[in-house]
């Protein structure tokens, strides 16, 4: 998927001068789609700091240093990687507020399917390795944990959604890598950005009620982005890291459990907190518990070690705390 080239160096040596010609590996590429998202910032961060050349695609959001595309373009999207040729491509665009998704289901589904359906074409056309991001929405919670190949049963659009990005991305690119993760936090520009940074908000109301019934697994996009990236180097290697895998954070624990862990870290007061055990009226129905086997990326030494989720929100929320709130305006 690289091209190598060699270069004239000069090499110096006590009363000695030699110009000899050295073999030159050019960084490997990678195109990250979503680069203005949670995931994508983190994604970009990471292999940019692995010594990877860092192509980032944006559209409504996209900034400096960032490509704006237009992901249902299909002209768009080829002539895109047609000029840049990258060796990965990582897939993190996408809708994914599943209440957004069944308000808005045509644009969902265009950039979950169709969007996503265009990129694995291409792919397969320029060689890259396509990385998929996909979500453990795709099981219904009856009966966890899920490993690759339980058979998925989306009780929502959205999960339905992703769960067909996933068969297009394989059906075109049988060499694809679908990786699914739970809900995501991270780095943020606004604590809406993300449903578990949101709760900062709740953790300073008055009085507050929160869901003590859905069972997730909080996972920080840092460690997303990692796993990703030694995903892609052992890819580039080993043709046999294609299909499904799994990545999660490893504490369990509800809105209501989050909040509290949150007003615990800054030493911010959680008896307003209530916990509500019947699970909240949504427009979009959530499983109750679609913990991930993550076995298979694990036995392939493929995973990372997630920080203890206390320690990570901390790093995403100091910003946010009231003595260093001048830091929102500058924070990316």
């Amino acid at each position: 998927m690289s091209c190598s080239g060699a270069e004239l160096r000069i090499r110096f040596s006590p009363g000695h001068v030699q110009l000899v010609q050295e073999e030159v590996v050019p960084a490997p590429k990678v195109l990250v789609t979503g680069a203005t998202g949670l995931l994508g910032r983190a994604m970009c961060k990471e292999f940019q700091n692995g010594g990877w050349l860092v192509i980032g695609t944006g559209y409504r959001r996209a900034r400096p240093r960032l490509l704006r595309c237009d992901l249902n373009d299909e002209d768009a999207v080829r002539g895109l990687l047609h000029e840049y040729k990258p060796d990965v491509i990582v897939h993190c665009a996408a809708e994914r507020r599943p209440d957004v998704v069944e308000r808005h289901t045509e644009a969902a589904v265009n950039l979950n399917v169709h969007a996503t359906s265009t990129l694995a074409k291409e792919a397969a056309v320029c060689g890259a390795l396509f990385i998929y991001i996909s979500t453990d929405y795709v099981f219904d919670g009856r009966n966890p944990p899920y490993g690759e190949d339980d058979s998925p049963n989306p009780l929502n659009v959205y999960g339905r959604s992703k769960l067909e990005g996933e068969r297009e991305t394989l059906r075109h690119c049988p060499g694809a890598v679908v990786l699914r993760v739970p809900v995501l936090f991270g780095e943020v520009e606004s604590v809406a950005e993300s449903a578990v940074t949101s709760l900062w908000l709740k953790v300073q109301e008055e009085s507050c009620t929160l869901d003590h019934c859905q069972q997730r697994f909080p996972t920080d996009t840092r460690d997303v982005a990692a796993v990703c990236r030694k995903l892609s180097e052992r890819a580039r290697q080993d043709s046999s890291i294609r299909g499904i895998f799994h990545f999660s954070g490893k504490q369990q624990m509800t809105k209501f459990e989050m909040a509290v862990t949150i007003s615990q870290a800054f030493s911010l007061p959680s008896n307003h907190l209530i916990p509500l055990t019947e699970q909240p009226a949504a427009s979009a129905p959530r499983p109750i518990n679609s913990q991930l086997n993550c076995s298979r990326l694990e036995l392939l030494n493929l995973s990372v070690e997630p920080q203890p989720f206390a320690s990570a929100i901390s790093d995403c929320l100091w910003p946010f705390t009231p003595d260093k709130r001048w830091r929102q305006t500058v924070f990316h």
